[in-house]
């Protein structure tokens, strides 16, 4: 890799990085979802 090894290695870091939020925002969207969405029905119940 010569002089170029800090740019390449940053490269994989940010990739893995973008790779690994791109798994984990849509389960915790998900989550938060659920969430509002049972609170929602337990306000409607309470009516």
């Amino acid at each position: 890799m010569g002089h170029h090894g800090p740019y390449v290695w940053s490269a994989y870091g940010i990739s893995l990085l973008v790779l690994a939020l791109n798994l984990w925002l849509p389960v915790l969207a998900r989550r938060n979802y659920l969430q509002d969405e049972a609170r929602r029905l337990r306000r409607e119940e309470q009516k």
